[in-house]
């Protein structure tokens, strides 16, 4: 059976999760991606390496050009971002299992998002759409507010302003970086934030848990720290499907980040239409003791999860990258390092190499590395990952 993996950049989710598993379900792997050099450096030596070939992954009419002049498919899956609508689109035109379309544009799309979920009655968030170089000039905007890129990833230029000067300065710093980006003001949701993590067949939908997460001050959202939560009370996780109903997800693994308010109000940041990403989905899969990602393969090629997971509960986990705190070039760091001591299992990856520079981004791309642990408590597992980090250092040289 033939898979066609889409990708922009190699990611571990893919690296480490998917196409293992895809090994272990015996499915020959075809990779399409734009950047095919770092694609073969990162699967260099890798058991079972996948076919890499060259397309604009972002058309999905060369996608679905490239595949019809290919091997015959038996799925088109992707776990980026980015690529989430091109992947359906050439999916259902191969009658092969796929996310609706829809809800993949809604997912990526955060002013489309905004408007679906008022249109539903779930939740009005007051939101402003700009278009690309379009100047701010919005009286009712509710501040402080928060000034983003419609379709953007890992905190990037995600920004909390205060009045309006600080807006209209905010957003022609992210135009002139981002020159044909459209931007969404909306409302500063207050709460602290959590996300909800759920797999389904397009029938059946299982909610796996989420996690809480510490952002950095703001102004801006830096994910600092991940701790896993096993459920969230019905009330909260009714509000939560019915906002991923209202959107059309129902696919695969879908990871939505949510602001939980003291008065049990879930109010949706966004919705990333694939699995969690910076290692908690490995994180996760150890945690639960599912084959997390065969489950994510099987359903896009049309096989029905199970009404069970079996999924193992009562353990604790925790997730903390390791950030720069100014620019320059990374000249010391450890290596992958993988050991279990005491029934905690700890993980580190490195996310930069050493000897590259940076600049200093205030956003998830600040991550040096990410340390996770997972064991029977929550002190055993801080523990283990305060110790990790006290053993180790990472040296910026200016």
């Amino acid at each position: 059976m033939r898979l066609y993996l889409l990708a922009l950049n190699p990611t571990d989710s893919v690296t480490e999760g998917f196409l293992p598993a895809a090994a272990r379900l015996g499915l020959d792997v075809t990779v399409l991606t734009d950047r095919a050099a770092p694609h073969r450096a990162a699967y260099l030596g890798l058991p079972g390496a996948p076919e890499i070939l060259e397309c604009d992954v972002r058309d999905f009419r060369e996608v679905i050009g490239l595949i019809s002049a290919h091997h015959a498919p038996d799925a088109v899956f992707s776990n980026s971002d980015h690529l989430q609508t091109q992947t359906a689109l050439a999916a259902d035109y191969f009658g092969l299992p796929a996310k609706d379309w829809r809800a993949a544009l809604r997912a990526k799309n955060k002013a489309e998002l905004r408007r679906r979920l008022d249109l539903a009655g779930l939740d009005a968030v007051w939101s402003a759409e700009l278009a690309p170089g379009e100047a701010p000039e919005l009286p009712d905007a509710p501040f402080p507010c928060v000034v983003k890129p419609r379709e953007g990833v890992a905190s990037e230029d995600v920004v909390l302003v205060a009045d309006a000067a600080e807006l209209r300065e905010r957003c022609r710093e992210i135009q002139h970086r981002r020159p044909g980006a459209a931007l969404v003001v909306e409302e500063f949701l207050t709460g602290d934030l959590h996300t909800l993590e759920t797999l389904g067949d397009g029938r059946t939908r299982h909610v796996l848990g989420g996690f809480r997460t510490r952002l950095s001050p703001p102004p801006h959202f830096v994910e600092e720290l991940l701790e896993f939560v096993p459920a969230y009370p019905r009330p909260v996780l009714d509000q939560l499907l019915a906002q991923l109903d209202a959107l059309g997800v129902g696919l695969g693994a879908c990871h939505t980040e949510f602001v939980l308010q003291a008065d049990g109000r879930a109010r949706l940041v966004e919705v990333n239409y694939r699995a969690i990403g910076d290692q908690c989905d490995l994180m996760l899969a150890r945690l639960l003791e599912i084959p997390f990602f065969e489950h994510v393969l099987k359903v896009h090629l049309g096989e029905p999860l199970p009404a069970g997971l079996g999924a193992r509960t009562g353990r604790h986990a925790r997730n903390e990258p390791v950030c720069a705190d100014r620019a320059g070039t990374l000249t010391a760091a450890p290596g992958p390092y993988d050991a279990e001591t005491d029934g905690v299992r700890l993980a580190y990856r490195p996310v930069r190499p050493v000897g590259e520079r940076h600049e200093h981004y205030r956003t998830n791309r600040d991550y040096l590395g990410v340390v996770w642990a997972v064991g029977p408590d929550r002190p055993a597992v801080d523990r283990a990952v305060a110790a990790f980090i006290a053993a180790n250092r990472w040296e910026i040289t200016p």
